[in-house]
């Protein structure tokens, strides 16, 4: 039965771990084994995350119908945040491979049963939190420049971001909000599922683990964010469907870049 000792882990103290210092060429190494977690049994995991573009597509379809074209890019954008936590199987994938035991995909939701899937659960409510935030913000920003009733097509807003005064405020301004957001995001959660799945220390741990990461690799994981977000930004437009590919690669990176980060 798992133990729901959401903030300080299983032991009675502190488990602080340590911290490695990497370089940028660490990250393609990273990427390079994400790669081979992925194409050892490829079909497994495309399956494991079709969800993805079929969300993407949803969101299309939704803005179309609802004439909230202006929310579009927010929430493909803000997707990008929730990624950390949506990976997570592909984590315990790669963990399980590491260790050379079966890595069939029903596998993948053994985190449920993970001994720390309280701290899991309780990072994965903030990293909500942080996206309803941003989605909050980006509403905010769109209406205090344009108003509150937007456009009824996609080409109408590209005209009107493109050609209105307010339209490259929208675009510096709004990219600043998301890429605050995304730092933040990199901040406390680049290590921490990969860290809790491997070691039950707790939400509080996790997230502190990943801070001090970013702060003694500032540049790598900098560089770390940016490949993400290009990756993400590749994938997504072929309608979505290059996310089936992307996303997994990178979710099997993230456990080998924790597992060069944390000694």
């Amino acid at each position: 039965m798992a133990h729901f000792h959401v903030l300080s882990g299983a032991s009675d103290t502190l488990d602080r771990p340590a911290i490695r210092t990497i370089t940028i060429a660490d990250l393609f190494d990273v990427l390079r084994r994400g790669a081979a977690d992925f194409w050892e049994k490829p079909s497994h995991y495309v399956m494991l995350t079709l969800i993805y573009p079929i969300v993407g597509i949803a969101l299309a379809v939704w803005m179309n119908g609802y004439y909230t074209w202006p929310m579009l890019y927010p929430l493909v954008g803000g997707f990008a945040l929730l990624g950390p936590f949506a990976a997570i199987g592909l984590y315990e994938i790669s963990r399980r491979r590491e260790l050379g035991e079966d890595t069939s995909w029903k596998h993948a939701f053994e985190v449920l049963r993970s001994p720390a899937i309280g701290s899991i659960a309780a990072i994965a409510v903030l990293l909500f939190a942080i996206f309803t935030l941003w989605l909050t913000a980006a509403q905010a920003l769109y209406e205090s420049l344009f108003g509150s009733a937007p456009p009824m097509a996609l080409g109408g807003l590209i005209n009107q971001v493109l050609t209105q005064p307010g339209g490259m405020t929208l675009l510096i301004v709004g990219n600043l909000i998301g890429l605050l957001f995304a730092v933040v995001t990199l901040c406390m959660t680049v290590i921490a599922f990969p860290l809790l799945l491997d070691r039950d220390v707790g939400a509080y741990m996790a997230v502190e683990t990943s801070f001090r990461a970013v702060m003694r690799n500032p540049i790598p994981m900098l560089a770390w964010g940016v490949i993400v977000a290009v990756g993400l930004f590749v994938g997504s437009i072929p309608v979505f469907v290059g996310l089936a590919v992307v996303i997994p690669i990178f979710g099997h990176a993230t456990w080998h870049l924790y597992r060069k980060l944390v000694v």
